[in-house]
């Protein structure tokens, strides 16, 4: 992280109310499937690597920028950040990444893109974050998975 912010004062949003749980989510004998609003709350509590504020107080994750296709396995997430020159932003998407893969199934494609039109080097960002490899050379550097286990909240 630098020791300047790229973006000092950050527009805040507010938080939308948690989910309620009934007792047909209770049963476990129903097999349901995946929708946006399960996948926003996996993601919606993760910390901006800039700022003590989670990406949904930022307005970087929306549920409506989730789309899900449960017959094929596959989540799709989109991320605005903050600025369009943010040097945050393959971070933020890795701690997105990281968090759904660590959350869902296995059998789920992720894909975490950045929203069209919202982040100057878009293009750059969305194939690094859709390059398994570089993902996963990321997630081996020690540092680099340190600064993502604190956005996504856990303790090193």
């Amino acid at each position: 992280m630098a020791d300047t912010l790229e973006n000092i004062n950050p527009k805040l949003y507010r938080k939308i109310d948690e989910r309620l749980i009934t007792a047909e989510d209770e049963d476990e004998d129903i097999a349901d499937e995946f929708d946006a609003r399960e996948i926003f709350d996996i993601i919606r509590n993760i910390n901006d690597p800039e700022h003590p504020l989670t990406l949904e107080e930022l307005n970087v994750v929306e549920q409506n920028l989730i789309e899900i296709d449960n017959k094929a396995n596959k989540i799709s997430v989109k991320f605005t950040p903050t600025i369009p020159h943010c040097s945050m932003a393959t971070l933020i998407g890795l701690s997105i990444r990281v968090q759904l893969l660590r959350a869902l199934p296995s059998r789920f494609k992720v894909n975490v893109e950045v929203t069209p039109g919202t982040h100057m080097s878009e293009g750059a960002v969305n194939k690094q974050l859709a390059d398994k490899e570089r993902v996963a050379a990321a997630l081996e550097n020690s540092h680099l998975l340190e600064v993502i286990n604190q956005c996504v909240g856990i303790k090193c």
